[in-house]
């Protein structure tokens, strides 16, 4: 399996109401340190890839995009649909996903 198939795989078991951090995601499909290769890797999903994209995000919490982004906004709805509150651009630590 590639890299960028096992960052695939790990990011489509996420669940909807959870979100990762780049470095997670990294870390979980073996590939710690790689935190901006995953962040440029999200950029290049194709427009109509089905990957939840949007429960990636910062360490911090914050969204992956500035507020004047127009994927800011979009971000910020898809998980806000998964019950995911965001408040000043930023998700609470609890929504991080620790699987078992």
């Amino acid at each position: 399996m590639t890299p960028e198939q096992r960052i695939y795989t790990v990011l489509a078991d996420v669940p909807p109401g959870k979100v990762v951090a780049y470095g997670q995601l990294a870390k979980m499909a073996g590939l710690a340190g790689r935190a901006r290769w995953v962040g440029r890797l999200m950029g290049q999903l194709p427009k109509d890839s089905t990957l939840p994209w949007h429960r990636v995000m910062k360490s911090s919490g914050h969204l992956a995009f500035s507020e004047q982004d127009p994927r800011f906004e979009k971000q910020q709805r898809l998980l806000e649909n998964e019950g995911v509150y965001v408040l000043s651009g930023k998700v609470a630590q609890h929504y991080f996903w620790q699987p078992a």
